[in-house]
């Protein structure tokens, strides 16, 4: 039998991962005697979505099926998905439908010299965010906030691989901290679905694999996450703690970079010490490199969220 197509294995993967999280009472069904899964089994996920079992098992299997858009409705009421949830679903199931492109377009992530402007000219913290989560571009308020890109490498400036990073400084002292880990773990789920064979998300995904049980555990969840927003507080010694909304804005391609801004109230105690943490990062920018003051501009993509 032939290897699934990538599409087809995702979609398998994902119903797996949905199926696993249903309990019998969920779904108005009695447990009944000993049972060897903890989510439901294939044949009553089957019955509760009318396909036969052999059908479902082929899906879950990617094989080569072709479900119908009523297909697919009846199995996110069966698995009880939400919105972003169903428009994964079906985002995967139509890209397996497509017959397999000789050549996938893979153009470089560039960010259009107007939005490096608007982000230096903005007077809140701003970044810009590839589509595998690489950090492609930021402002002097967003190095304030979370440290200086500029000291890691370029290939490992991706929020990924920062935020499973053990070495960075708070990695630990986010209360959090998974729900974080899920939110971009969620966006790279997202990402994934429209090429999972993208070699930036193929490197990215195989490395944490090998290197990290946690990440292993939240990838295998197959959460998925369209856009992103929520507050965050962070934990900042010199100017005490910050509470900022945090919302992401789609910018120019399909599927693009986005923009993630932190904004507060102009008037609050936060504006006020976001500021005076502006102020002093400017101050140490001014300084000479070796002054000691350049201490602790590593990185920090994580402090505790409130």
């Amino acid at each position: 039998m032939s290897s699934p197509r990538p599409h087809a294995r995702e979609l398998g993967d994902f119903l797996r991962a949905r199926r696993g999280r249903l309990r019998p009472h969920d779904v108005g069904l009695e447990p009944g005697g000993r049972r060897k899964v903890t989510g439901l089994r294939r044949e009553e996920l089957a019955l509760l979505a009318g396909l036969s079992t052999d059908y479902y098992q082929r899906m879950e299997q990617g094989r080569e099926v072709r479900p119908s858009d009523d297909v697919l409705d009846a199995l996110a009421g069966a698995l009880g998905l939400d919105d972003e949830e169903r428009r994964h679903l079906f985002a995967l199931a139509r890209a397996a439908r497509r017959p397999v492109p000789a050549r996938v377009d893979r153009d470089p992530e560039r960010v259009p010299d107007s939005t490096r402007r608007l982000l230096r000219v903005m007077d809140t913290p701003a970044v810009v965010l590839g589509r595998h989560l690489d950090l492609l571009d930021w402002n002097p308020m967003a190095q304030a906030l979370l440290g200086d890109p500029d000291a890691y490498p370029s290939d490992r400036l991706n929020m990924l691989l920062l935020l499973f990073d053990d070495t960075l400084t708070g990695r630990r002292s986010c209360p959090d901290w998974e729900r974080q880990a899920l939110d971009y773990i969620g966006m790279m789920r997202t990402a994934v679905a429209t090429d999972p064979t993208h070699p930036r998300a193929t490197a990215i995904v195989g490395e944490l694999s090998i290197r990290s049980a946690e990440f292993r555990r939240l990838w295998a969840r197959h959460d998925v996450r369209e856009s992103v927003s929520g507050t965050k507080t962070f934990r900042v010694p010199e100017v005490g703690d910050i509470t900022l909304d945090w919302d992401t804005y789609p910018l120019p391609g399909n599927p693009g970079p986005v923009m993630l801004v932190f904004t507060t109230d102009p008037d609050s105690t936060d504006a006020d010490r976001l500021r005076l943490l502006a102020s002093l990062h400017a101050t140490r920018s001014a300084l000479p490199h070796n002054h000691s003051s350049q201490a602790g501009t590593t990185p920090r993509p994580c402090r505790a969220d409130g």
